[in-house]
């Protein structure tokens, strides 16, 4: 009986720590992640906001400074211009290399698609902004997934 009871009290406490571990890996992970972004962005992540917020017509990507930044906006300015045309070409190289993989969600039908999608750059206070236009609700769809899975993956907000 008393083995029984052993286990029983040590068994939350095992738990807690395989989460504790899971979490420790999930914080790493993300923590590559960041430093992937600044690498590609400029900008040190967290001291920046993402913003990617789907649209009826397709969505928006921000990007902004948290404190006044001169230099941290005009670099985030710039890297929203290099984006808007890399995807306008359906070249989605960037977000592979942040996210580390090969492909992000949407971009395969994003590329497919890319002739019936506008990306339009926007200087924004603190930073910029991508705006993403299209009439095909199929590329309308693969918008919204690119950007909740950046949502997710950025641990980003709507606002």
């Amino acid at each position: 009986m008393r083995p029984l009871l052993v286990a029983l009290l040590t068994l939350p406490a095992l738990v807690a720590c395989g989460s504790a571990k899971n979490g420790s890996q999930s914080d790493s992970s993300f923590a590559a992640l960041q430093q992937r972004g600044e690498t590609a962005m400029g900008v040190n992540q967290y001291t920046s906001r993402h913003i990617f917020e789907p649209l009826p017509d397709g969505g928006r990507i921000v990007l902004q400074r948290n404190e006044p930044d001169p230099a941290g906006e005009q670099t985030i300015r710039a890297h929203m211009r290099t984006i808007a045309s890399a995807f306008s070409r359906g070249d989605f190289a960037v977000p592979g290399f942040v996210h580390a993989t090969t492909e992000v969600p949407g971009t395969a039908a994003m590329k497919r698609l890319s002739g019936e999608i506008t990306y339009t750059p926007h200087d924004l206070p603190g930073g910029a902004e991508v705006v993403i236009v299209t009439k095909n609700p199929d590329a309308i769809a693969a918008v919204h997934e690119f950007l909740a899975f950046q949502r997710m993956d950025h641990r980003a907000g709507m606002h």
